[in-house]
């Protein structure tokens, strides 16, 4: 098997049955496989790492997916919502640090106040940082509009993870009504990129009902879609969620591991210059988790900066890692973890996907 899959790794683009079978492998073949795909994020990437500096601001959702942490629905959960200075100092202390980079991430609300209050937040950020600290936006679905309001506020990147791209698997973990449409997300996704967003998705991997077909097809959408960025990681249970009724039917935790580091890899070497975070629920799996995601293609981190007494409320999923770091705990952590991986982190620069640049320059052309 071993030669089949050194010949395999040579093509150019992989079709759905390639993947599955890159999906599959175990032993000798996993070993090739992730030597690859390092070898390509060295010649693409380099072994440099950048931070975003998360700030989960609120934990208020909207929506009800079945697999969330902090679902509407969730009754044993308490609600938080920073305060504009408590954001604002938050983005400081990434500017000051040298971050390069912050993320603002949220439950998804729609709304004249939430779009308002982040194109404030947006310019205010701007402005504390002299324009220096990059900013990625992942509140979820909106409309375009707002999207392009806010990006004409200095947001430039943006992740809406689309979860499962097989709709009928989308279908069975959220809710069948008009507030979780599987089209409208893709929809959005197109809007984001056609806005001039540098734009990411991803998927769980791991989830009940999900077969290798699904993940495959996962890959060749992101491949097809073009997209510039991607945060995926393993399907991790959450006690308070409808989906736990199927947590007997899954695979262990240390195989959805596994099979979260082949996708990593085999996204990386189909579209070697994108930028690839290395998640967090890797860690709450394997305590060097992300230095695993590192040392085979992932080149993004993201420090937790949000304030630490709301930490432990913005659990999308049990068991989850760094609730109790403080800001500072979390870059010093995370420092060491990248320097295990061979690595070095990039202080001081947005760490944009080189994939972006390309995509833009072609459309340039084309257009």
């Amino acid at each position: 098997m071993t030669s089949a899959i050194i010949d395999l790794l040579k093509q150019d683009q992989f079709f759905k049955k390639d993947i599955i079978r890159l999906l599959e492998t175990h032993g000798e073949d996993r070993t090739l496989l992730f030597k690859k795909s390092a070898e390509v994020k060295e010649k693409y990437i380099g072994n440099k790492v950048w931070f975003r500096g998360l700030i989960e601001f609120s934990n208020i959702c909207g929506k009800d997916c079945l697999y969330c942490g902090i679902r509407k629905g969730n009754k044993n959960l308490t609600r938080y919502n920073l305060s504009d200075d408590e954001i604002l100092a938050a983005a400081r202390f990434a500017y000051n640090n040298k971050y390069g980079s912050i993320a603002l991430q949220s439950g998804e609300l729609e709304g004249s106040f939430v779009a308002e209050r982040i194109e404030n937040l947006l310019n205010k950020i701007k402005e504390l940082s002299h324009g220096e600290l990059g900013i990625t936006l992942s509140v979820g679905e909106q409309e375009p509009e707002v999207y392009k309001k806010w990006y004409d506020a200095g947001a430039h990147r943006y992740l809406l993870r689309v979860e499962a791209t097989n709709e009928a698997l989308y279908r069975k973990i959220h809710p069948d009504d008009s507030k979780h449409n599987f089209r409208r997300r893709l929809d959005c996704l197109k809007s984001l990129q056609d806005i001039g967003y540098q734009t990411g998705t991803g998927v769980m991997i791991g989830l009940p009902f999900q077969t290798m077909a699904d993940l495959a097809d996962d890959l060749l959408y992101m491949k097809e879609f073009n997209i510039d960025m991607c945060g995926m990681g393993p399907y991790i249970e959450h006690a308070d969620t409808p989906l736990i009724e199927h947590s007997g039917t899954l695979l262990p935790l240390k195989e959805r591991f596994d099979l979260t580091l082949k996708m990593i890899a085999i996204l990386r070497i189909m579209m070697k210059d994108i930028n690839i975070v290395a998640a967090t629920a890797l860690q709450a799996i394997d305590p060097i988790g992300r230095e695993k995601a590192v040392k085979i293609g992932a080149n993004i981190l993201m420090p937790n900066i949000t304030p630490g007494k709301y930490r432990d409320s913005y659990k999308l999923y049990d068991n989850k890692p760094c609730t109790d770091d403080s800001a500072e705990d979390c870059q010093s952590c995370l420092e060491a973890r990248v320097s295990l991986a061979d690595a070095v982190v990039v202080y001081g620069e947005w760490g944009d996907s080189k994939h972006y640049s390309e995509r833009r320059n072609i459309q340039a052309g084309k257009d």
